[in-house]
């Protein structure tokens, strides 16, 4: 199949070499020209475990290339998935369509023929139903297929998805969806077909309850905290039952990326417009639950410094919003690492990945190039994003360079009982103080 990716950034790089790496004749077109030259050369942008083979993969088979001629796309392909981003519209929590309808626009100036346009960015309820208008009168018709990337298993969720939800106007553009994904439906991935709100529905929702589930063990943690409770026991008991699962059950700082905190903001968003923001009214205080517990992780700081951050030194363990990505989106980690800067301590940060990144957006924050420089000379030690990096580090040989054997664990990733044998006093978000 031939076959277009509106996008080249984090969704479009991914599905288009995936895609190729399928089989399939793909070329991908972003106005960022640098980007594009990256991408050709074999490179990736941004960090994502085992998407760089992949690429290579598809390039060297001649079935992908990158441009940022979308007249080459429109004359090459007969299928156009739409990977470009929805952030944030500035000053509102509405998603900013622009690139949606920029796209859509570009692509529409050079169709001469029929085609099938395949949306798989997160949009508001609605906006397939708006394009659809759009379409009348030219030869594209549309189709909605959603995405359900996880940074960090991008290629897995692309190649060996959990589902695949279609939603089309004709049995015709689903055979077409059904053929561009034949490998994935012989291998018996569920196959979900429905009408376009309810996919467009289906990210934004399965993202709310996602962030409720981690909300939700996070106002326990409160609780834990304050009646002397262990939350990863508590979390633990929970997730034996069948009806809640273990997974997002783990307490911690909480979520943030380029997606979950701008999609449920974007769905009380479109939620109000259509005159049903009561519906998902509880969301408000899912974010106030995540956005405190970055507060609660910089007041633990202070008590166990006594109570003065001024001149303290701090080392940090992660920038990243999570491991195995460089995304700085939204980072937890970053935003407790800013209000101690604020507020007097000196803070050093070590990330795997991300350090480029947080530079960018943070240059005011001391970078160290390994966990160990980090942690020399600190006072305390915080432990912010749960790399596997930092869980094989040994707590004696951290313990040999730092000032104080003082750690916070604000992910619950660590060993509590291997770093108090060490001689370190651990604190985390949730539980007792031994």
């Amino acid at each position: 199949m031939r076959i277009s990716v509106l996008g080249a950034g984090y969704l479009g790089t991914t599905h288009a070499a995936c895609m190729a790496d399928l089989g399939h004749d793909v070329v991908a077109v972003d106005l960022n020209a640098e980007r594009i030259a990256l991408l050709a050369s074999g490179s990736l942008p941004f960090y994502e475990p085992g998407l760089d083979e992949v690429l290579s993969r598809a390039l060297a088979s001649g079935r992908l290339r990158f441009t940022t001629d979308i007249a080459e796309a429109a004359a090459f392909a007969d299928v156009h998935f739409v990977c470009v981003g929805t952030p944030q519209r500035e000053g509102s929590y509405a998603a900013d369509m622009s690139q949606i309808w920029g796209s859509i626009e570009s692509l529409l100036a050079h169709i001469d023929r029929p085609c099938l346009i395949v949306g798989k960015s997160t949009v508001p309820v609605g906006t397939a139903s708006a394009i659809m208008q759009r379409l009348e009168g030219t030869p594209a018709r549309l189709a909605w297929n959603p995405e359900f990337l996880q940074e960090g298993r991008a290629v897995a969720d692309t190649v060996r998805p959990d589902r695949l939800v279609i939603a089309t106007t004709s049995r015709e553009d689903s055979k077409i969806l059904r053929e561009i994904y034949a490998s994935l439906i012989e291998a018996k991935v569920p196959v979900i077909e429905t009408d376009f709100a309810t996919a467009e529905l289906v990210k934004v929702s399965a993202n709310a309850f996602l962030a409720t589930k981690i909300s939700f063990i996070n106002a326990m943690a409160e609780v834990c905290e304050a009646s002397g409770a262990d939350v990863s026991a508590l979390a633990d008991a929970l997730g034996h039952d069948p009806r809640i699962g273990s997974l997002f059950l783990r307490a911690g700082l909480g979520f943030g990326g380029g997606c979950l905190p701008k999609d449920i903001r974007a769905f009380m968003a479109r939620a109000e417009e259509l005159g049903v923001d009561q519906a998902v009214s509880f969301l408000r205080d899912v974010e106030d639950i995540n956005l405190r517990r970055r507060g609660r992780t910089v007041d633990l700081t202070r008590e166990v410094l006594g109570g003065e951050l001024s001149g303290a030194r701090v080392g940090i363990w992660g920038a990243a919003f999570k491991p195995d990505s460089d995304d700085v989106r939204d980072s937890p980690a970053l935003n407790v690492a800013q209000m101690l800067h604020d507020a007097g301590a000196i803070v050093k940060v070590h990330d795997p990945r991300a350090t480029a990144n947080a530079r960018a957006k943070w240059p005011e924050l001391d970078y160290a190039q390994t966990a160990m420089e980090a942690a020399k000379g600190s006072d305390v030690l915080l432990h912010l994003t749960e790399w596997r990096e930092y869980r094989a580090l040994h707590p004696l040989d951290v313990r040999k360079v730092v000032s104080k054997p003082q750690l916070i664990d604000a992910r619950n990733a660590l060993d509590p009982q291997s770093w108090r044998e060490a001689g370190w006093t651990y604190r985390a978000l949730g539980r007792p103080h031994a």
